[in-house]
């Protein structure tokens, strides 16, 4: 069997670590996935454990390796996609994580976010980072582990400890300590990061009283950022890409011309609109953030973050148990009557444009008929209805309006929420042959790095599609369900919008 060249793609998701071995066309050659356990130590809490995320990666990648080994696929290089915002804080010289990771789901930061909301702060912190004062971002989550471990701020003082996101905490240990590194789109999340001048911030430092000592160093997205230990992995690869997971799903849906945009469907939901070398501003609440940054050069996107997607059927199966696979949502929610019935699935807050970290989740309109196919149609047009006040949002900032929307996912799957996203947002809705596309995103950037590709542009050829779904409901059937969901939101609220 021939001896071809493949990429190792490592992406490090908010409930699985998944490897996924593609070829230089981008198929997916082989994939191992494995699930790891999420703790809710109090209401709004999330964390992780840390070697959780270590070890499971390590399985699953040794394990897509092997396979694409007998497939006569060789992984030449490794590119890294994770959950973003997610927070580690560990001891330089043990390696040993000094407290849990905090999930970017996590609202524990809260009041501290309105208190520096309250003094005046945002608009400084929004016109640098291009992110808003809220819980979700990754300074709060450091200052509260250097605050509340006994111990921690001083030994952080000292140079002692390192922080970093997911994939800072991956590459560490990978490299056996020998890299202490992240990309600009994962510092973009951090509210410590300017993203016009792509370096760390001092001022931002200081405003949360975080000691420059912990950060990492910050890199292009295809860049080199050292290799692994051949026992770690069974062979030792140089790691040459890394993008937070949303902005590697840009890369890998081929997003690279301004007013392209993809929603990738997964835990959460997210939305980005490439704008090119403009950093445009939002008037709408979203987000500014860098897309990728190749060569030095950052290209910049708007985004629109939904906290609940597929963790709302997840709540489904799990916590009510009124489903027993994620899968059945799709034949369910086709036989629902569920006129009327909105599910606000506020469970860790509001997330874009109404950024409530204090709203909780809601069901209006119940009625004697509601049953198990409501609930889980409910929970799909939750996600469609989100996604569509991000798009509004995003047209309203970019002066631009859409007519199509890309998506990824586990989620889009399922053809019957494709369909009622064509229908609830009016946009022609497109899905890839390779869902993966966060993975293949952090697969074409390493490939980059190692000279597998020309550049980035280039790839634009392997983009092909599988299916489009249009817009198949009226305007005003359209109006009046979207009337009806922002009265819903809006009774959620806590924040008085």
């Amino acid at each position: 069997m021939a001896d071809n060249k493949g990429i190792l793609a490592i992406d490090q998701g908010t409930t699985s670590s998944r490897a996924i071995v593609f070829d230089l066309e981008g198929n997916i050659v082989a994939t191992a996935q494995e699930e790891f356990p999420q703790h809710y130590p109090h209401s709004g809490w999330v964390e992780h454990e840390p070697q959780d995320l270590f070890h499971t990666t390590v399985d699953t990648s040794r394990r897509a390796i092997k396979a694409a080994k007998a497939a006569g696929v060789h992984a030449r290089t490794i590119g890294i996609t994770n959950q973003r915002e997610t927070t580690i804080v560990w001891d330089r010289r043990t390696g040993e994580p000094v407290h849990n990771a905090i999930v970017w789901q996590d609202r524990r930061t809260a009041e501290r976010c309105a208190a520096l909301k309250a003094a005046g702060h945002e608009a400084m912190v929004a016109e640098r980072t291009g992110l808003l004062l809220d819980p979700y971002f990754a300074a709060t989550k450091i200052a509260w582990i250097l605050d509340n471990v006994r111990g921690a701020r001083e030994r952080a003082r000292k140079g002692e400890l390192a922080f970093g996101t997911v994939d800072t905490w991956l590459l560490w240990n990978l490299t056996r300590g020998r890299s202490h590194a992240t990309d600009a789109t994962n510092a973009s999340r951090t509210l410590l990061f300017n993203i016009h001048r792509q370096a760390w911030d001092d001022d931002l430092l200081q405003l949360f009283d975080i000691p420059a000592s912990i950060l990492p160093e910050v890199l292009d997205s295809a860049d080199e950022f050292g290799a692994t230990e051949a026992d770690i992995l069974g062979t030792a690869l140089p790691i040459e890409g890394i993008a937070g997971d949303q902005h590697a799903a840009v890369v890998g849906q081929c997003c690279f011309r301004p007013g392209m945009i993809k929603s990738t469907y997964g835990t959460g939901c997210f939305a980005l609109m490439n704008t090119g070398t403009e950093a445009v501003p939002s008037e709408n609440r979203m987000l500014t953030t860098t897309a990728y940054r190749i060569n030095g050069q950052p290209t910049y996107a708007l985004e629109g973050a939904i906290f609940i997607a597929g963790a709302a059927i997840q709540w489904l199966r799990d916590e009510l148990g009124i489903i027993a696979h994620a899968s059945q949502s799709e034949g369910l929610a086709n036989d629902a009557e569920a006129e009327g019935l909105y599910m606000v699935p506020a469970f860790t807050g509001l997330g874009a444009p109404w950024w409530d970290p204090n709203a909780r989740g809601a069901i209006f309109g119940l009625t004697r008929n509601t049953g198990v196919a409501e609930f889980v149609h409910a929970a799909l047009d939750s996600v469609c209805l989100q996604t569509g006040d991000l798009l509004e949002a995003m047209a309203d900032d970019s002066h631009t309006q859409q007519a199509t929307l890309r998506v990824d996912g586990g989620m889009v799957a399922n053809s019957w929420l494709l369909q009622r996203l064509a229908d609830l947002t009016g946009l022609d809705v497109e899905r890839p042959r390779i869902i993966e596309t966060t993975a293949l995103g952090a697969a074409y950037l390493a490939g980059l790095q190692h000279g597998l590709y020309e550049s980035l542009e280039s790839l634009e050829s392997q983009w092909s599609l599988d299916a489009r779904f249009k817009p198949a409901i009226s305007h005003q059937t359209r109006e009046h369900i979207v009337e009806g969901w922002h009265d819903a939101v809006r009774r959620t609220l806590t924040t008085g919008r």
